[in-house]
């Protein structure tokens, strides 16, 4: 995945015009479909706005039992990017250094026993109450205390929450590494992993791996059946990220390309391989049977939209039929259970859908 896909946008729905339209279901899905419902939303630059009213409320896992396997007493040993660290069997006080540790304690239900977690970048127009932290992870996560933005957290505010464990990437600073240790024992999951890999590990930190190797296998099952249930097979779907200074066509690597492919659904010839640039030139890499956009923080929304207004754009098929969708970059760009859920609910909600 390209390095700016690791930036996090908190809110898409505090940037985007609030011009009201309609997502109905395209086709003759019959029945009660979850494609075939009207849905009411947002619209930026003619696409209409998927999830911006998404339901919070007992999304996370509620507290699984801790981990038997691998433990020693009251402790474990966990083997982390680099190291064999050893933990408590049953952290009380977690410190997650990255949003997909986050969403790990989430999906195994240990998020109230994490006092502190990274921030994300808020748009400049947010309100005060606007939360530091995904959308899409509900307003309780929100709460946890900040410790600074993933690739730099601050240290004493970390030393000041008292942690038992602390859970980070082995992209930190080694420097860092070295001081967060000092504090509690340090896991680090391998960015070069797969997401489902580093979702487990850092639920192992938190003594809870087989939680976390049934929610993955949940999210698979469900991935399945959506596709099933949508006839994903026939809709060739793309994905087009706009940032302060260009955009991408979000290829295989990249995190919402897995999760589309999970659910069966298929790619345009050009994004069936790595993430690549659009070309500015050659707006036509980006057409799909539906066109899904992400913004990239304000610049990016500031950027799409210039480009999603252009007669270039306009032609493109899946524009002209009404077939583009604004999606929660915080989501589509994230990592883990929680973020690929998210990504499965907005494909029932437009893939068969049009504006």
């Amino acid at each position: 995945m390209l390095r700016r896909s690791r930036r996090r946008s908190a809110a898409l729905v505090l940037t985007v015009g609030a011009v009201v339209t309609t997502v109905t279901a395209c086709g003759d899905t019959g029945g009660d479909d979850a494609s075939s419902i009207v849905r009411t939303t947002t619209n930026v630059a003619g696409a209409g706005v998927v999830g911006i009213e998404r339901d919070t409320v007992g999304l996370c896992a509620l507290p699984q039992p801790v981990d038997a396997f691998g433990r020693q007493g009251d402790q474990r040993i966990v083997v982390g990017s680099g190291s064999t660290v050893t933990v408590p069997a049953d952290p009380r006080r977690i410190v997650v250094l990255s949003m997909e540790a986050l969403d790990a304690s989430c999906a195994v239900g240990t998020w109230e026993q994490v006092v502190g977690a990274p921030t994300v970048p808020l748009a400049p127009t947010a309100p005060p109450s606007a939360l530091p932290r995904p959308d899409y992870l509900g307003t309780g996560i929100a709460q946890i205390a900040p410790v600074g933005p993933e690739s730099a957290p601050d240290v004493e505010a970390v030393r000041a929450l008292a942690p038992d464990v602390i859970i980070g990437t082995d992209d930190l600073d080694p420097a860092l590494r070295d001081r967060l240790g000092d504090i509690a024992p340090t896991v680090l999951t391998r960015q070069a992993s797969s997401w489902t890999d580093r979702t487990v590990l850092a639920a192992t930190a938190m003594g809870r791996r087989d939680a976390a190797a049934r929610a993955v296998d949940d999210y698979r099952a469900r991935a399945q059946d959506v596709g099933l249930r949508l006839n994903s097979r026939l809709t060739e779907a793309s994905v087009v990220r706009f940032h302060g200074d260009g955009a991408d066509v979000l290829g295989d690597d990249s995190f919402a390309g897995q999760v589309l492919t999970a659910a069966g659904v298929r790619r345009p010839g050009p994004q069936q391989g790595p993430t690549a640039p659009l070309p500015a030139d050659d707006l036509s890499v980006a057409e799909g049977d539906l066109i899904y956009v992400v913004f990239d923080g304000p610049d990016g929304l500031e950027y799409g939209r210039s480009v999603m207004e252009s007669d270039a754009w306009k032609d493109l098929g899946a524009a002209t039929d009404g077939r583009v969708f604004a999606v929660d970059d915080a989501a589509w760009s994230g990592d883990g259970v929680i973020a690929a859920r998210t990504i499965l609910t907005d494909l029932e909600n437009s893939l068969n859908g049009y504006v």
